[in-house]
């Protein structure tokens, strides 16, 4: 009780202090802080704005392999919880969950805009599945020796191509699911398959670190193209079929490149991407509509996601994701945004905006 003309004694200033802290902690976990990071010689490297984040229901109890976009709201992931998950990346709410694998789901692929798509394992399988169906695999392809590693689907969903440490090559009929054609190259272990747009090739890279053109039309070789240093860890084709990018291994800068190909009669080395301080992992064509000027982005093992102009090399935006461990997939997911696999924290969502310039900032993880 007071006194008449007493005063109510002010709280201890350490308490007020620690409420202070507190809700500047939760302010703090919303936000994402401006940040310069500094090389030794003092250029920057990057800048990250201060924007709202979204944390989402993990995908994954474990670390995601990889991402792709089934469509403009919907992925499909894999990683080492042998699970394949349907995601709805604009809710933030999980669509489906897929499980028959017994081991690590290694790939994904699939038809943009198409309820079916592929993963592959390193149980030696490869599974298709149904968005709408069951969550059981409506087919199984076995026939690999080893860890299947690369998993391409035709456009027109009717020939998969799936490829192994093995150092094979396995084209299937996916309405029977009977393999129709076989090929092998010594020392050939496949790191990635791509099915070039509108055409009968398959593009693929190795750990001989050669990127190599496939005719599926009796699985020959069409063509190689120049072996590189590094081992060549991952490929994609432009959606006109003229251009196909690979990315290199590497480590302190050496390798970890991306290296732009022409398609086309000539087969030349268009452009190369450097700035990456470790193996790049994947590596993407974006949508014309991003930009004025053609881009493609690369995500790295040094935990960065990289935009470039395709034509010049020039980097124009740099989002280091700290703490992610390394990135391990990339993927379109519309005319703004990319699904970022990572290590450690999930799936990021990114998104691209138009100011002076591109800028590259992360709006979710899930």
């Amino acid at each position: 009780m007071l006194l008449p003309g007493s005063r109510p004694t002010p709280a201890p200033p350490q308490k007020a202090s620690c409420r202070l802290w507190a809700a500047m902690g939760k302010l703090q976990s919303k936000l994402r802080h401006s940040t310069y990071k500094y090389r030794p010689d003092g250029i920057i490297e990057e800048r990250t704005q201060t924007n709202a984040f979204q944390e989402y229901s993990p995908a994954h109890v474990d670390t995601v392999s990889v991402v792709a976009a089934l469509n403009s709201d919907l992925c499909v992931s894999g990683g080492k919880d042998k699970t394949v998950v349907a995601y709805n990346w604009k809710t933030g709410n999980v669509v489906k969950r897929f499980k028959g694998h017994e081991r690590e789901v290694t790939k994904v692929s699939c038809v943009h805009k198409s309820d079916q798509f592929f993963s592959a394992s390193r149980d030696r399988t490869v599974m298709m599945w149904d968005l709408h169906g069951s969550v059981q695999p409506r087919q199984h392809f076995s026939g690999h020796a080893m860890v299947v590693t690369g998993v391409a689907v035709s456009p027109d969903s009717s020939q998969l191509c799936t490829g192994s440490r093995d150092n094979s090559l396995l084209l299937w009929d996916v309405g029977t699911g009977q393999c129709v054609e076989r090929a092998a190259v010594s020392r050939n272990l496949v790191t990635h398959l791509c099915w070039v747009p509108r055409e009968p090739y398959v593009l693929q890279t190795s750990e001989d670190k050669t990127i190599r053109l496939w005719d599926s039309r009796g699985l020959q070789v069409a063509h190689q193209f120049p072996t590189k240093q590094h081992i060549q860890t991952y490929c994609e084709a432009s959606e006109d079929g003229h251009m196909c990018i690979s990315c290199s291994s590497g480590f302190g800068g050496e390798g970890c490149e991306a290296t732009l190909w022409d398609l086309r009669q000539t087969r030349n080395r268009i452009c190369e991407y450097k700035g990456h301080f470790q193996t790049v992992a994947s590596c993407v064509f974006l949508p014309r509509a991003l930009a004025l000027m053609p881009v493609v982005a690369t995500s790295s093992h040094d935990c960065r996601v990289k935009i470039w102009n395709r034509d010049t090399g020039a980097c124009l935006s740099t989002l280091s994701l700290d703490g992610s461990g390394p990135l391990t997939s990339l993927a379109v997911g519309d005319t703004r945004s990319l699904l970022c696999a990572s290590f450690s924290r999930g799936i990021h969502l990114l998104r691209v905006d138009h100011g002076p310039g591109l800028e590259l900032r992360e709006v979710a993880a899930f």
